[in-house]
């Protein structure tokens, strides 16, 4: 007899969860067989009580259950844990090779089965965001998994910063928070401050008050694509946030590079590690709105680079706003393929899952009809394989990157 409650689903979500897909909405379960609490495990069933998995329940969250397993003989101990954590590291140091491990994401939620888990690794110290309230209830044996899982690989953890200051988390039942975690298998963590290297350039990551988890891991290798073309060129880094794509260009071999963002935080961050790689010579850093910035380009007729690089923030993270959001990624494309002589070269991307590949593909076919351009593609690339895949779950999926010669 099974110790846990039981949630029958309907048809819908019977083929959900046979598919692979994790999460069980509320409208999906038809009856509940037994007492549980929000973060407790249960069992869900078809709604002839055949066994479909078991996963986290929640009653506040729109997302009901987050499945966990659909081996109906495993057992949810501190080894169910630990054997999840080993999985997750062992898959990054296969990907990552040892260089690039020392710097990546480790674990991507439902992509390593451990729904609404992030943690990446930044050197010597691990930031996690915890976004389930079952997960949060388990942090502590998956935390100390982490720590002596790495040191296998000679990695010391000094800390972990927790990036609970998300709204996301309240849907959940969860208090929003931020700081070190405290723990007995922890040391004094000391500074919020770490400096990390990816690509050979070197970053100061500030866990604390950097956006995300303190720097966007997933476009590790779309930085080095960009390096490899940028050698010659004059380069414009539009929403350079830390300077990372500009540094990456002049790198590569880059004339020069002009990195612009809105936020002068973000412009000061970009100094400071343009400093840090002694390129003053050829980057600079520019406070200015993207989009009041190449419209000034257009309306001058300027053509003052030969490459262009568009990462913006997602402009949407719902299905509500998406036509917004295209009507926006196709005003910044269509101005910056005018702005590109013939010959010239356009990395652009998307990071919004609600903005499908469908639909960034369709947008850029139109932005270069509206701009009387054609576009030569390069390369179709994805996020960096440390933030996996998986085919039967589309919310993994979620960052587009293309580079085109413009014809």
């Amino acid at each position: 007899m099974r110790p846990y409650a039981k949630l029958y689903l309907t048809r819908k979500g019977e083929r959900a969860a046979r598919s692979g897909h994790p999460w069980v909405f509320g409208e999906e379960v038809t009856a509940v067989d037994g007492a549980y609490e929000t973060g407790d495990l249960v069992d869900v069933c078809s709604d002839k009580g055949r066994y479909l998995g078991t996963g986290f329940a929640n009653d506040i969250s729109k997302i009901r259950v987050r499945l966990l397993s659909n081996n109906a003989n495993d057992t949810f101990t501190e080894d169910f844990w630990r054997r999840r954590v080993r999985y997750a590291v062992a898959y990054r140091r296969t990907v990552m090779g040892e260089t690039d491990f020392s710097c990546c994401r480790l674990i991507f939620g439902d992509a390593d089965q451990l729904p609404g888990l992030t943690v990446d690794l930044y050197r010597d110290v691990l930031v996690a965001q915890t976004l389930c309230y079952g997960m949060d209830t388990v942090k502590d044996v998956i935390f100390r998994a982490l720590v002596e899982e790495l040191k296998q690989y000679g990695v010391a953890v000094r800390g972990i910063y927790e990036r609970n200051d998300v709204s996301v988390r309240e849907l959940d039942g969860l208090m929003m928070n931020k700081g070190w975690y405290e723990a007995d298998f922890l040391p004094s963590p000391g500074s919020v401050i770490t400096e990390i290297e990816e690509n050979g350039i070197t970053y100061a990551v500030d866990v604390e008050n950097g956006q995300k988890t303190g720097f966007f891991l997933d476009q590790k290798y779309n930085r080095l694509a960009v390096a490899k073309l940028a050698a010659g060129r004059r380069v414009l880094d539009c929403f350079t946030h830390t300077g990372a794509f500009a540094l990456n260009a002049a790198s590569g071999g880059a004339l020069s590079v002009t990195a612009v963002d809105i936020s002068a935080e973000a412009v000061a961050q970009t100094n400071a590690n343009i400093r840090r790689n002694h390129r003053e010579d050829r980057v600079f850093a520019v406070q200015d709105n993207v989009f009041d910035l190449l419209t000034q380009l257009s309306e001058e007729k300027r053509h003052d680079f030969d490459f262009i690089i568009l990462d913006p923030p997602a402009f949407t993270k719902s299905g509500h706003t998406l036509r917004n959001a295209v009507r926006g990624y196709k005003e910044i494309n269509r101005k910056a393929m005018k702005l590109l002589p013939r010959g010239g070269y356009l990395a652009t991307c998307s990071c919004s899952h609600f903005m499908t590949d469908e639909l960034f593909r369709a947008m850029l076919r139109d932005a270069a009809a509206d701009a009387g351009v054609c576009l030569r593609q390069i390369e179709g690339r994805q996020q960096s394989p440390d933030h996996p895949i998986l085919w039967n779950v589309p919310e993994t999926n979620y960052l587009k990157f293309y580079l085109f010669q413009v014809v």
